[in-house]
């Protein structure tokens, strides 16, 4: 009988199982598939086959289940597998790793029969499979269920961060705009004066805060870039346009080169209008007061190159390579979401193009906008393919 035969070898079993996880490189699970999940598939195993020999053979299915898993209530084996499956993802493992260790448990029952010449009836062959079957599919839908459940939850911590965030954001700024402009109505002080400049910074953050979260939206989206033929001198002179205004609030100033008026990009306005415009309002946010944010358009072989220099004092050793991540503020200045530069190189990448920086070491950084470059045509807002 095939349940004398487990219930002798039992051991064995566990032990060709645990060496067939070690050999595709699986650690000791930790209660998991070894120590949990396969022990207890061969005891419900064992019960079931014993009670097929009996008066009632159907009262097995309570264990079991019965083919294709159509049972009213979950089963024994069912619940144990489900339990299983939670148990893999909540240790790293993947859903294969399931799929595995039912497998070895399966090839090891086999090998062993077979080098014992212990006999086994095809209807015990059946059970084995029905039960191997039932195991493996609860193991994998609950895997696959906390899996999703899992991802859902972080993906809604992130949005409910992000809006958070945003919303702090937005309730500052207007805040801040509210009081400049009653103390403005109060008559005692100027649009031109201190209060005046507050009143545009919060508008300006306003502006930059919103252009910023549209653009973020469309990448994250994967909505395609509207790629045009754009004029390099146009596209920067409306950039550095508001930029100006904001470095003048921030005590710094802005220069900027003259711009080949021939020079064009193939460019997302959108896109390109926001990546410029989150670089521009990080260099000046960063720099220094009284000195000087640089930025310099010009052509390089086959590429457009922007270059935007800083004096911010240079970057913290290693921040070069995390500051593109979400979140990620390097500078004493957490004002912002921690998402502007992120959402940069999204930008950026969506057309094609490059964006890295460059660490001056107690001067300040270089950040690289680099994009393909394009002649200018008579239309200067001709529609071309994106390549």
């Amino acid at each position: 009988m095939l349940h004398e035969f487990l219930t002798t070898y039992r051991a064995e079993l566990i032990g060709r199982c645990r060496a067939k996880s070690m050999q595709r490189s699986i650690p000791n699970v930790n209660g998991t598939a070894l120590d949990h999940g396969i022990p207890l598939f061969l005891d419900q195993l064992i019960r079931t086959l014993r009670i097929e020999q009996t008066s009632e053979p159907m009262r097995s299915r309570r264990i079991s289940g019965s083919a294709g898993g159509e049972t009213q209530g979950l089963s024994e084996i069912g619940e144990t597998a489900a339990r299983h499956g939670r148990e893999l993802l909540q240790s790293g493992f993947s859903v294969e790793a399931a799929v595995h260790a039912y497998g070895d448990v399966c090839q090891s029952i086999t090998d062993l029969a077979f080098e014992l010449s212990a006999p086994v009836t095809a209807s015990e062959f059946r059970t084995l499979n029905r039960c191997l079957d039932n195991a493996i599919a609860e193991a994998v839908t609950e895997f696959s269920y906390q899996r999703e459940a899992r991802f859902s939850d972080h993906a809604a911590h992130a949005m409910h961060e992000r809006l958070g965030c945003l919303a702090h954001e937005l309730r500052n700024h207007i805040q801040t705009a509210t009081l400049a402009l009653n103390a403005i109505k109060t008559g005692n002080v100027g649009l031109a004066g201190a209060t005046g400049g507050v009143l545009d910074r919060s508008i300006i953050g306003l502006r930059n805060l919103i252009d910023r979260s549209l653009t973020d939206s469309r990448v994250i989206a994967g909505l395609p870039a509207q790629i045009e033929l754009l004029s390099l001198a146009d596209l920067i002179a409306e950039a550095t346009s508001s930029a100006t205004l904001e470095s003048q609030a921030r005590g710094c100033s802005l220069a900027v080169n003259t711009v080949d008026p021939t020079l064009a990009v193939a460019a997302d306005r959108d896109l390109f209008m926001s990546a410029l415009g989150n670089l521009l309002q990080n260099a000046i946010k960063f720099t220094k007061p009284h000195t000087e944010v640089s930025l310099q358009a010009y052509s390089a072989g086959s590429r457009i190159v922007i270059d935007i220099e800083d004096r911010c004092g240079g970057l913290p050793e290693g921040d070069s390579g995390r500051m593109f991540l979400p979140f990620i503020q390097g500078n004493a200045d957490k004002s912002g979401l921690g998402l502007g530069l992120s959402i940069c190189r999204r930008s950026v990448e969506a057309m094609g193009g490059l964006l890295s920086v460059r660490n001056m070491p107690g001067a300040g950084c270089v950040f690289t906008l680099n994009l393909p470059r394009r002649a200018l045509t008579s239309d200067r807002n001709l529609k071309c393919q994106a390549s």
